[in-house]
């Protein structure tokens, strides 16, 4: 078990590739270069095939590798191929494929571990790379840092004989569609629904129309001709003022918009009114704790808004915060014993359905819930959202080391005194640039404008 070894003793290295979902950039530089996915197939391959579940008894490990729908994943695809192969790892191509359809199936077929190629919610310029383990989970911090510890070592290629192999499953997106399926009750159907689906033309574009219409909806759906460049431009879960345009269009009775790579949801009723992750996920957690099959509380990140707490006080839910991040939210959910979580990006995590955030999962989650209880979407979402508002700063030096500067802690406890218990004040560095983002919540937008607007001055004059 050579990957313990590695991971135990690399516990306290600094990542310098994965960040908190992957390895992600522009395509084209470093890291996404084919040069850099080589090595990264080669020392992935090495490590995750050592894992538990990694290789069965007289069989080789397999890795399953599914993109989005990029023009940019031809290329990373056959470069990430090329390094796990060259570590004497099988591997199985499934195409364009949701990145929960990749956890999924990795875990179904019982792989060594599964990786998508995407960057999620960005533009087709970006690219990145994702992995899951053998059980269908995000890896753990301690196997990225023993891939990236694998990567500066020499690329040696093993023998000709002991070369991996490609193949590829002609029937993944059937399997996955099957298992969407599964996850809504047997005793309701969708038949009399008109939904309106936004594909993002992502990788969900050839899922989530056969998953809704299957289930009986009359499905109209828009962002599913992706060209390589189009995936997220002005459609899906970003950007869903063509979600909301095409509901009031054909009079649909509501509208589901996913990302780029199937695992963020927003929705929409049947006016075109928008609900982010937050309200999505409350009408999950509302239904399941009518129905008495809440196991614990709901888990949410720093970003959530506090409207979504008090609404789950007062059905008697727990609620707790993660970092930001759908890992950390899966995390915490795992170490309390809970299974509902999510982000207000539309991030939103049913454990007791699949090991990971999965958008259509969840959609068809809320849609159970709204048939149960006979009731529509603006009567399920029985609170308003606070408003929120978010600057960034740039600062010099640590951008960590100004969160404890005297005037940025008086002014944040100056504001904090003034919204009491109405209103909440975020700070926190970002993990990429030298920012620090300032978030301030409360129920009048233009008081805490000036609020936001007070502390980020405050953090200016100290980091001058």
């Amino acid at each position: 078990m050579a990957a313990k070894k590695n991971t135990q003793s690399l516990l306290t290295t600094t990542r310098r590739y994965f960040g908190t979902d992957g390895v992600r950039g522009r395509v084209g530089t470093s890291p996404i270069t084919p040069e850099f996915m080589t090595r990264l197939g080669y020392a992935a391959g090495r490590i995750l095939a050592q894992g538990p579940g990694g290789q069965r008894s007289g069989e080789r490990a397999t890795i399953l590798i599914g993109k989005d729908t990029r023009a940019s994943g031809y290329m990373l695809e056959s470069a990430l191929q090329a390094g796990i192969l060259s570590a004497g790892v099988d591997v199985l191509l499934v195409g364009p494929m949701p990145t929960p359809g990749v956890a999924y199936l990795t875990k179904a077929l019982r792989l060594s571990a599964g990786v998508v190629i995407s960057a999620s919610h960005n533009a087709h310029e970006d690219n990145g790379i994702k992995f899951f383990s053998a059980n269908g989970t995000k890896l753990s911090d301690a196997h990225e840092v023993a891939i990236e510890h694998a990567m500066d070592q020499s690329l040696r290629c093993v023998t000709s004989k002991l070369i991996g192999r490609a193949r590829r499953l002609q029937d993944a997106a059937g399997r996955y569609i099957e298992f969407c399926k599964s996850t809504f009750s047997t005793d309701l159907n969708l038949r009399g629904l008109r939904i309106v689906v936004d594909c993002a033309h992502g990788a969900a574009y050839h899922i989530a129309p056969h998953v809704l219409h299957e289930l009986g909806a009359e499905v109209i759906s828009i962002g599913v001709n992706p060209d390589g460049f189009n995936i997220n431009h002005q459609v899906g879960a970003t950007s869903p003022a063509a979600l909301q345009k095409a509901v009031k269009l054909h009079r649909a009775d509501l509208g589901i918009a996913l990302d780029g790579d199937g695992d963020r949801l927003v929705m929409v009723d049947h006016q075109g009114k928008l609900y982010d992750g937050d309200q999505l996920l409350y009408v999950i957690a509302a239904e399941r704790k009518r129905q008495r099959r809440l196991k614990g509380g709901i888990v949410g990140t720093l970003m959530s808004n506090l409207a979504l707490e008090q609404a789950l006080q007062s059905q008697k839910i727990p609620f707790a915060r993660a970092k930001v991040g759908d890992r950390y939210v899966i995390e915490m959910l795992n170490n309390r014993g809970w299974q509902i979580g999510g982000e207000n990006s539309g991030h939103i995590v049913c454990l007791d359905q699949h090991s990971t955030g999965d958008a259509m999962i969840s959609a068809l989650q809320v849609l159970q819930a709204l048939l149960s209880r006979q009731t529509t979407l603006a009567s399920a979402v029985d609170f308003d959202l606070y408003p929120q508002v978010l600057l960034n700063v740039k600062v010099s030096g640590s951008a960590a080391a100004m969160l404890t500067a005297a005037p940025v802690l008086k002014a944040v406890a100056k504001v904090e005194r003034a919204l009491k218990q109405s209103g909440r004040v975020l700070l926190r560095p970002s993990g990429t640039e030298p920012l620090i983002r300032v978030m301030v919540e409360g129920p009048r937008l233009s008081r805490i404008r000036d609020f936001a607007g007070q502390i980020a001055e405050a953090v200016q004059k100290a980091a001058a």
